[in-house]
C-alpha cells in the first residue's frame, strides 16, 4: 500500500504542474478528475465505512463519495440491515453518476474483514463512542488512514493509546470536529489569537443536555436476528437487549445508545468535543490541557435506562489562567471574553443531522462580538493563520493524498475529550479535581484516577502491549 500511496501522490504532483493547482503550491481545492483519470482505481483512495447508521449515511457518506479523489468501496456494520442499506445507497450513488466498470459496494459483516482488505485504503470509523478506540487502533497497523467521529475516546487512558499509536504509525487519522471547516469558527479563533478582545480571560461554552427519561424500566426483547448484539456491546458489560439501549430498527433517528453511560457520557462529550475543541483552538492549548477542573450535574434515576447526565455547570481553569465555563444555561456555542472586547460563535442554523440543535431568534447569527470593527478587523501576513478549510471531509482526502496538514489530528481530538472527560468526572465526583495534563494523571486523588480506564469485557479488550492500567500508572 505504500508504494501505491506514494505513486499517487507523486502522479497527482507532476500531474499538477504547469496548471493552476501549481499557484496552490500543489494543494488544490479538489483534485479534478481529468487530472486523475476519469475513473482510475489506481488513482483514487478506496474507502471502507465502518458503521452505517445515522451519522455515516447524513454526514460522512454524502460528506466523503462527492469528492472524485474517493472511491466507497465497501461498507461494515453489525446490523445487517443497516449494513445492507447502506450498500444500496453507495450504490445507487454510483449507478445515478453512470460509472461505467463500477462493481457493486462490498459487504463486511465483521470490520476486521473490511480492514484486512488489501484494495481499502482508508476508513471512515462512524461506530458507536464505545466502538472508537479499538478499531482504530486496529486500522492504522493494518495500514488504512481514518477520518474518525468524536469523541476520541471514552477513558482518557485509551485516548492517550490512540494518539501515540496513529503518531507512530504515520497514517492520517481525522476527527470529524468539523466546526473547524465552518469559517465563523476559523475567524474567531484567529481574532482572539491575534489579540482583537484584549487579553482573554473567560471562555464560556453552551451545550444541549438529554432530558431524563420518563420510565426508569425497560422490558427485555429479543435481539433482532439482524444484529449482532453481543459484538455491539463490545468492551461494555454484557446486558439484555432492548431497542432503546441500541439503535432504533426501523428509522435513522436519534439512537438510545447516545443516552447510556454504558455507551458514552451524554452532551458533555457529544457536543463538548466539538465546543470543547474551538475553546483550545481560540487559545491555542491544542496539545496541553486544563490544571483544575470543579463542577457539579443532575443525574436521572438510578433504574433508568437512559442514565446520562442532565443540567450542569463546571469550570476548567488552564495554566494561562483562563477559565473555561460550561453549562447548558449557556448559549449553545463558545463565548470567548478579553479584557478588550468579547467574540461569541456558533453552529447558527446549520446542523449535521434532523436532531442537532439549532440557534432560533436573536441566537441564529453564527459570529457575533462586542464591537463591529473586531469581526471586520483585518489578519495580517505576519499574524497567526489557521488552516482555512476546503471542506472536512475533503481536507482528509487532501491529507492522504498530497500530504496537506490535517486540520483536526488526533492529538488535538484527544486533548478536547480530555477536558470533556474531566468535566464529565468531576460532575461524578462533586469535588475539585487538580490534574497534571503532562502525566495525564489527577494529583493526589486515587478514585479519581481509577476512572482514567474503563473495564474491558473479553475479547475486546485492547492487545497486550497496550495494557490501558499499565499506560495509565507508569
Amino acid at each position: 500500500m505504500g508504494n501505491k500511496e506514494t505513486g499517487r501522490r507523486k502522479f497527482i504532483k507532476n500531474s499538477l504542474k504547469g496548471t493552476a493547482g501549481a499557484a496552490l503550491m500543489g494543494i488544490p481545492s479538489i483534485v479534478p478528475a481529468k487530472v486523475l483519470g476519469k475513473y482510475s482505481p489506481s488513482n483514487r483512495i478506496n474507502v471502507g465505512v465502518i458503521g452505517v447508521g445515522r451519522i455515516a449515511r447524513d454526514w460522512d457518506i454524502p460528506g466523503t463519495i462527492k469528492h472524485d479523489v474517493a472511491r466507497v468501496l465497501a461498507v461494515s456494520d453489525l446490523d445487517s440491515k443497516r449494513m445492507e442499506a447502506g450498500k444500496k445507497l453507495v450504490d445507487d450513488y454510483y449507478i445515478k453518476k453512470g460509472q461505467t466498470g463500477y462493481n457493486s459496494t462490498k459487504t463486511y459483516p465483521d470490520y476486521e474483514e473490511l480492514l484486512a482488505d488489501k484494495d481499502i485504503d482508508a476508513i471512515i470509523l462512524a461506530t458507536p463512542d464505545h466502538w472508537h478506540v479499538l478499531p482504530a487502533i486496529q486500522a492504522v497497523r493494518a495500514g488504512k488512514h481514518i477520518y474518525m467521529e468524536k469523541p476520541a475516546s471514552l477513558c482518557i487512558s485509551e485516548g492517550r493509546i490512540l494518539s501515540d499509536e496513529v503518531m507512530k504509525s504515520g497514517k492520517v487519522l481525522q476527527v470529524g470536529s468539523q466546526q473547524r471547516s465552518m469559517p465563523q469558527f476559523k475567524k474567531a479563533c484567529e481574532l482572539v489569537r491575534n489579540g482583537r478582545i484584549g487579553k482573554l480571560h473567560t471562555i464560556y461554552v453552551g451545550l444541549p443536555v438529554d432530558k431524563a427519561e420518563e420510565s426508569t424500566v425497560e422490558k427485555v426483547m429479543p435481539v433482532p436476528a439482524n444484529l449482532n448484539f453481543e459484538k455491539w456491546l463490545g468492551a461494555t458489560p454484557y446486558v439484555p437487549y432492548t431497542e432503546k439501549l441500541v439503535h432504533p430498527q426501523h428509522d435513522y433517528s436519534r439512537p438510545g445508545w447516545l443516552r447510556c453511560e454504558q455507551f458514552g457520557a451524554g452532551m458533555i462529550t457529544g457536543w463538548g468535543s466539538h465546543h470543547f475543541d474551538i475553546a483550545n483552538w481560540g487559545m491555542g492549548t491544542e496539545n496541553t490541557g486544563p490544571i483544575e477542573i470543579s463542577g457539579a450535574a443532575d443525574w436521572p434515576d438510578a433504574k433508568a435506562l437512559w442514565d446520562v447526565h442532565g443540567n450542569f455547570k463546571t469550570e476548567t481553569v488552564f495554566a494561562n489562567g483562563v477559565k473555561v465555563l460550561a453549562s447548558n444555561e449557556y448559549p449553545n456555542g463558545v463565548k470567548f471574553v478579553g479584557s478588550e472586547g468579547w467574540i461569541f460563535v456558533t453552529r447558527g442554523n446549520y446542523s449535521v443531522t434532523a436532531s442537532d440543535p439549532v440557534s432560533k431568534g436573536n441566537n441564529s447569527k453564527a459570529l457575533d462580538a462586542s464591537d463591529p470593527k473586531i469581526l471586520s478587523s483585518v489578519i495580517g501576513p505576519n499574524e497567526i493563520h489557521l488552516i482555512d478549510s476546503k471542506g472536512h471531509h475533503l481536507d482528509w482526502l487532501n491529507s492522504i493524498m498530497i500530504g496537506e496538514k490535517n486540520i483536526a489530528p488526533i492529538e488535538a481530538g484527544h486533548r478536547a475529550c480530555s477536558i470533556c472527560l474531566l468535566n464529565h468526572t468531576v460532575m461524578k465526583l462533586k469535588r475539585k479535581l487538580y490534574w497534571d495534563p503532562v502525566a495525564e494523571r489527577f494529583k493526589n486523588d486515587d478514585e479519581a484516577n481509577s476512572m482514567l480506564v474503563r473495564a474491558q469485557r473479553w475479547p475486546y479488550q485492547i492487545e497486550p502491549g497496550f495494557n490501558i492500567r499499565t499506560t495509565v500508572q507508569s
